[in-house]
């Protein structure tokens, strides 16, 4: 079963059961999916869904972030709407993991130093888009190269 498809399912349960937080969450991502595809000028594949949702859950999670100090109530709306994201994203790489991807991109490219970033940035990234946070992964292979 495609994302799209569970969350085409997804919506018809919550709207069943009246989840309004839930079925704005999932339209507000299958919008985003469709205005993709009509900027894709084609269907999206899974690879593609999971970037447009990895863009919702940065979106969400810089959102519950910014509203924190000031505005707590929308803080957890974004916090739980980003919660309802993730479940339709291939399960979170753990940090043990992200350095056993990083480590093997530094081997692969030969990388000794910070100024060599982007080459291990270019390997990494396909292999963590939608199963890890993006800064997270930067930061990890930044650190890696420093030292």
């Amino acid at each position: 079963m495609t994302i799209q498809e569970r969350l085409i399912d997804a919506m018809k349960v919550a709207m069943k059961a009246q989840d309004s937080l839930r079925l704005s969450a999932i339209r507000m991502a299958r919008t985003a999916i469709k205005n993709a595809e009509i900027e894709a000028r084609g269907a999206l594949d899974d690879a593609g869904v999971i970037k447009v949702l990895s863009t919702l859950v940065k979106q969400r999670r810089e959102s519950a972030e910014a509203y924190r100090d000031v505005r707590p109530e929308l803080a957890v709306k974004e916090e739980q709407e980003l919660a309802i994201l993730q479940e339709f994203l291939p399960a979170q790489m753990s940090e043990v993991e992200i350095k056993a991807v990083i480590e093997s991109a530094v081997r692969e490219t030969g990388a000794s130093g910070p100024r060599d970033m982007g080459a291990v940035m270019k390997l990494v990234t396909p292999q963590t888009t939608g199963r890890a946070d993006g800064r997270l992964v930067s930061e990890l292979v930044k650190a890696r190269l420093a030292g």
